[in-house]
């Protein structure tokens, strides 16, 4: 499903529980309607993949293209995504403040996805200089870690403090949010990676799948990241070919207001601007043309060619 959408990478969690909970965590009673056992711990049990079954979701994403990983959920979890060599190491929110285990992943050697939920800008300074010194290949993704993420707590600006913040790496977005549209836009202030959760029916059983995009959603959603993507386009701003037609058609020139006899000397209350056949000066050239000689008599709503102006020097654009 997610590669016939256009996703680059499936990502699942991957936890270790004894190691991600203590023994009360896990005995603690569950019962709310999302829970799969009596207690959290049979409830997690029960949703978590064996290696085995990594092992074959990683060999079949390798059959159909698509890159798989999973976020660590703790430092046991790491160990056994490396030896499944996973393309990249994902930290999920709850880790990123976890600093041994920052530091042991981050000597594994593979790149690394930090995600920010519930954490502080100076909490992301102190990650920054955890693992940029043992490994330089990660990234921040800005993350509000709500489920499902209302508009007003997104935040996309942060974005922008994190580009400011850590020019040296790239910036992503990891959102909880209903629809697509903020994970566009996040894309339009320059993620260079995004993730969403993924779910096959957002009314199934479990707190996640009504902060997930379905099938359609997330196929809807890529469409328009690669729309956007190519749109960002160049930050050169100048007339484009694609723009000629439009330019020939309405573009304005300089024309004449009142008739201009031969040799008269222009002022600027002799001239106007429209749109003109032929084409003459464009209208930014108005104010050059003052005080400037005709050589020839020009009619009253005639174009000024530059034929018409004395010894005119036709200034390049740069």
């Amino acid at each position: 499903v997610l590669q016939d959408c256009g996703a680059d990478c499936a990502k699942f969690q991957k936890s270790e529980l004894e190691y991600k909970f203590n023994k009360k965590a896990l005995e603690r009673p569950y019962t709310s309607k999302h829970s799969w056992g009596k207690t959290y711990g049979e409830h997690k049990r029960h949703l978590e993949f064996s290696h085995d079954q990594y092992r074959e979701l990683k060999k079949y994403a390798e059959e159909i293209g698509i890159f798989f990983t999973a976020s660590g959920m703790d430092e046991m979890a790491v160990e056994f995504l490396h030896e499944l060599d996973v393309p990249f190491f994902k930290v999920g929110s709850g880790d990123t403040n976890n600093f041994p285990y920052l530091e042991k992943t981050a000597k594994k050697g593979r790149p690394m996805v930090i995600s920010s939920g519930m954490q502080s800008m100076n909490t992301m300074h102190q990650v920054y200089q955890i693992v940029k010194p043992i490994n330089p290949n990660f990234c921040f993704l800005q993350c509000t870690s709500a489920y499902p993420l209302q508009p007003e707590d997104v935040n996309l600006r942060v974005i922008s403090a994190y580009q400011s913040a850590f020019p040296d790496i790239p910036i992503g977005y990891s959102g909880h949010e209903t629809g697509i549209a903020i994970s566009v836009a996040a894309v339009a202030m320059g993620a260079k990676v995004v993730e969403r959760h993924v779910t096959l029916d957002k009314t199934w059983k479990g707190s996640d799948h009504q902060a997930s995009l379905e099938p359609n959603e997330l196929a809807e959603l890529v469409k328009a990241i690669r729309t956007v993507e190519k749109a960002m386009g160049s930050p050169v701003k100048q007339l484009l070919p694609c723009e000629m037609a439009c330019n020939e058609k309405l573009g304005k020139s300089v024309v004449a207001k009142v008739t201009i006899p031969e040799g008269a000397v222009l002022t600027l209350d002799m001239l106007t601007v429209k749109v003109g056949e032929p084409k003459g000066f464009p209208p930014e050239a108005i104010f050059d043309l003052v005080g400037q000689k005709v050589n020839k008599k020009i009619e009253e709503d005639e174009t000024i060619t530059e034929q018409a102006v004395e010894n005119h020097v036709k200034k390049v654009k740069c």
